[in-house]
């Protein structure tokens, strides 16, 4: 048994499939940490989950004075409420965990306030080899962007907790620690398995995530001139085209061989890296509209406008505060 509690915000729609492979994990996870599961489930679906989850975990419904856009944050705060131990684990239903990576992970927290490991998806079908393509990209030239995070319980409940009216919920947490004054550890070498979404699913994510871009703005901006920049160059010198997709796959075996990802990163899901750049160059214009015409993106019912605050207005936040 380690000293982390671990915090799973949920929320099943109409048509998913059985849980039956994550009560199997959850049962397997109780013997190591302190299961919390929030569901935001419909009430048929809440008591379904009750039956299967409640031996294993801490069952509840989000707390209903916490009132926020994202579903998820309202979650992961209703979670940190009830969990008795300081180091947490937050993490996205497809997660899974071995005892190596959560044995990591604590030994991690106990110097730290937030630490952001990394996911990688098995099985590998091939939309998830495509989504892979952006992981390595991330890492070839900073972090990726996983669905868990380790946090320390106490030091987030200090600082008020993090914003929940925003789209990209983990980026928003991990700059709100910085911001406080909290030690952010990196650990793309702490790899955590990921179990990769039906199609229907990978495709629906597929114009949010290019919306999350919106809080990174020097990259949003890189995006939206690629799609002109491309046409451009392909009536003029269509060569660079080729020369442009060898860079990127290069730049996505960079990310493979990083800290040691062969561990875990096939070798083909570099070459589909040009492809995903594709993809998030046309995506990144519906985005842009979409803030522009549109108010924000749509989630779960409710439209979101902003991505994740922008890290220096959090600073600001936080010394105003403190002033």
């Amino acid at each position: 048994m380690t000293s982390l509690s671990y915090v799973l915000p949920i929320r099943t729609r109409p048509g998913d499939a059985p849980p039956g492979e994550l009560t199997d994990y959850l049962r397997w996870l109780s013997e190591r940490a302190e299961v919390i599961v929030v569901d935001g489930s419909d009430p048929e679906a809440f008591r379904s989950h009750h039956e299967r989850w409640s031996a294993h975990a801490t069952h509840v419904p989000p707390d209903e004075d916490i009132r926020c856009r994202n579903g998820k944050v309202v979650g992961v705060l209703t979670g940190l409420r009830v969990a008795r131990r300081d180091l947490v684990v937050v993490a996205d239903d497809d997660v899974r965990y071995d005892d190596e990576a959560l044995a990591r992970l604590e030994a991690l927290l106990a110097g730290a306030d937030l630490v952001r490991p990394q996911n990688h998806f098995d099985p590998l079908p091939w939309h998830a080899r495509w989504d892979t393509a952006r992981i390595l990209l991330n890492r070839s030239v900073a972090s990726d962007h996983p669905g868990t995070l380790g946090v320390r319980r106490s030091f987030l409940r200090s600082i008020g907790g993090y914003d929940g009216d925003v789209l990209f919920e983990n980026l928003e947490l991990v700059r709100t620690v910085a911001a406080a004054g909290g030690r952010v550890v990196e650990a793309p070498d702490l790899f955590v398995r990921r179990r990769p979404p039906t199609l229907a699913r990978f495709l629906e994510q597929r114009p949010r995530q290019a919306y999350d871009d919106w809080a990174q703005p020097v990259r949003f901006a890189a995006f939206l001139a690629t799609a002109p920049l491309a046409v451009a160059v392909a009536r003029r010198r269509p060569a660079l085209l080729a020369v442009g997709a060898a860079s990127v796959v290069l730049a996505a075996s960079v990310g493979r061989i990083r800290r040691g990802g062969r561990r875990v990163f096939d070798p083909v899901s570099p070459w589909l890296a040009p492809l995903w750049v594709v993809e998030r160059a046309i995506l990144s214009w519906l985005a842009f509209g979409r803030r522009v015409f549109g108010g924000g993106c749509p989630y779960a019912g409710t439209v979101i406008r902003r991505a994740a605050t922008p890290p220096r207005e959090l600073r600001r936040r936080f010394r105003t505060s403190v002033g």
